[in-house]
């Protein structure tokens, strides 16, 4: 009894929850046939009848009622909503084009009197302003300073493979001649070597001689570094004397011979020095003092008539320079070494920190040294420059025109005095 029991209960409580379930599946069904429920579009002219009717005052067939349905007659698939019954309708049939919504927010406009001279100074976004796209014009050959000797243009490549030295003489401008017709050559010299040279032809009759001749001088590798370029122009006279009219040094630095293109390069040519060197060679640097960032500047660029110690071995150059104030080192730098030559060429910049209140009572010493066996210098030649307590002669009016021409770096030739003297 007991068994039938528990049996009709159990009928009972499954027949409820199979109900339950059904019921749930039903409201779940209904759900999705709404949310999916969609009517095929009818013909153009059924479409046509609608968009009239829809834009009627007195059709209430875009009015809501009940929960989100919209009242329609049975011919009509669907209705406009009201946000987008303002609007202009195409039939999808037509082969017109259908004209794209305007944009809510519109590009600016630029005001009618913005020239094209101001877009360069304020560009709306999106626009292009071409002053980022022109070149800068090349003015090599029109800007020429005042007292210019001559503009000479070359060009360097090394091939370290075979460890050649590829040089390009292309052109010359505006040489000045002595006499009023000018006939150039050029002699090129890789030094220290001053025994060998490549000459180019004689151009006859011209100021501005087009060369475009290619010159190749085998070099180490290990040396090239050390080695100086030098162009010397002269003018052939009717006696076929030559009467030089500037040179130009190129030191081979490694930046310079970086990577494997040709490098096209332009020099003024400097004056040719008539002066015999002096007893110990000569020293030519640059000053320059920047008061406000109190700054000291040096620029090592050549010495020449160098009087080399051959018997000590190794003969490479290096100039020492040495801030002083009173007595006291301030600063020691120096410049790279140049490989057997008694005119090295150096081309190198150095900045020593230096109070202006200090500056009376400060010294500059430039100190010409030989490197030797054993890792030892053998001085050749020194030069001090400084306030009156310090120097004399060109060196204390070097120091003044220092002075007196702020930001600007001053250059001249300075003779080397014996190492042993104070």
């Amino acid at each position: 009894m007991a068994a039938q029991l528990a049996l009709v209960i159990g009928g009972i409580v499954g027949g409820l929850l199979l109900v339950l379930l059904i019921g749930v599946s039903c409201c779940l069904w209904r759900r999705l046939c709404v949310t999916f429920t969609y009517e095929e579009l009818p013909a153009s002219p059924a479409m046509t009848t609608t968009t009239a009717a829809s834009n009627s005052p007195g059709d209430g067939c875009c009015q809501p009622h009940g929960e989100g349905q919209l009242h329609r007659p049975p011919n009509v698939p669907f209705v406009v909503p009201p946000s987008l019954q303002g609007r202009d309708w195409v039939p999808l049939d037509s082969r017109d084009r259908a004209q794209a919504p305007q944009d809510p927010c519109p590009a600016p406009k630029l005001p009618s009197h913005t020239s094209t001279d101001s877009l360069g100074k304020a560009c709306v976004m999106g626009a292009i302003n071409p002053e980022l796209y022109k070149f800068p014009k090349d003015t090599s050959e029109t800007d020429f300073p005042a007292g210019c000797l001559g503009r000479l243009w070359f060009s360097v490549e090394y091939q370290q493979e075979a460890e050649r030295l590829l040089v390009g003489l292309i052109k010359a401008r505006q040489l000045q001649a002595p006499s009023e017709t000018c006939s150039p050559l050029v002699k090129l010299h890789l030094l220290p070597d001053e025994r060998r040279f490549l000459q180019s032809k004689t151009k006859r009759k011209t100021s501005n001689p087009q060369f475009d001749e290619h010159f190749i001088f085998q070099v180490s590798s290990k040396n090239i570094t050390q080695r100086v370029l030098r162009f010397s122009v002269y003018h052939v006279d009717k006696q076929r004397k030559h009467q030089p009219l500037g040179h130009v040094l190129f030191p081979l630095k490694s930046e310079t011979l970086a990577g494997d293109c040709r490098r096209i390069i332009w020099r003024d040519l400097e004056a040719e020095s008539l002066e015999p060197p002096s007893e110990f060679g000569d020293l030519q640097f640059c000053l320059g003092y920047n008061d406000y960032l109190s700054r000291l500047t040096v620029v090592v660029l050549r010495a020449k008539g160098l009087q080399l110690q051959e018997h000590r071995g190794v003969v490479s150059v290096y100039v020492k320079l040495s801030l002083m104030n009173h007595n006291k080192f301030v600063k020691c730098k120096k410049t790279s070494t140049v490989l057997g030559s008694i005119n090295p060429v150096y081309n190198e910049t150095f900045s020593f920190k230096a109070d202006a209140a200090k500056l009376d009572t400060a010294s500059l010493s430039l100190t010409v040294l030989q490197d030797t066996e054993g890792d030892k210098s053998h001085p050749l030649g020194r030069v001090v420059l400084g306030p009156y307590m310090y120097s004399r002669g060109r060196e204390l009016e070097h120091w003044n025109e220092m002075l007196n021409k702020p930001k600007e770096l001053v250059k001249r030739w300075h003779a080397l005095c014996s190492p042993s003297e104070p």
